[in-house]
């Protein structure tokens, strides 16, 4: 579990760093080593990247808690409870290109399965 949970955190990272890597070559490197006080307004695709971090930040906590306590949690089904770790990171990093490329359906359809992983995880608590 503890492998998944990094994974999680590392696609954090890139979900993170991934607005920022779609301004620099229309920005130039300048302007990233600056203070950053007035970025320019973000075009769709930057704009889908901030978006997509931003969903990831709110699913974070939900995935940490929950592979935590099938840690902590004698009674758990682990081997559940790994499923849904593995579902629910390999869904949210299909998530982000597919958010960011803006194919219509693709990013609800990588969001419900990750969403399912949680919930497996879930159910391995029960």
């Amino acid at each position: 579990m503890v492998l998944w949970i990094l994974l999680a955190l590392g696609l954090y990272m890139v979900s993170v760093y991934a607005p920022a890597a779609l301004y620099l070559p229309t920005e130039g490197l300048m302007r990233h080593l600056g203070a950053r006080d007035s970025l320019p307004d973000a075009d769709a695709v930057t704009g889908r990247a901030r978006r997509a971090h931003a969903n990831l930040m709110e699913n974070m906590p939900i995935f940490v808690t929950l592979a935590i306590l099938s840690m902590i949690v004698t009674t758990a089904d682990t081997a559940l409870a790994l499923l849904g770790a593995k579902v629910f990171v390999i869904a949210r990093a299909a998530y982000l290109p597919a958010y960011i490329s803006g194919i219509p359906g693709l990013r609800s359809a990588c969001y419900t399965v990750g969403l399912v992983g949680c919930g497996a995880m879930a159910w391995s608590l029960i």
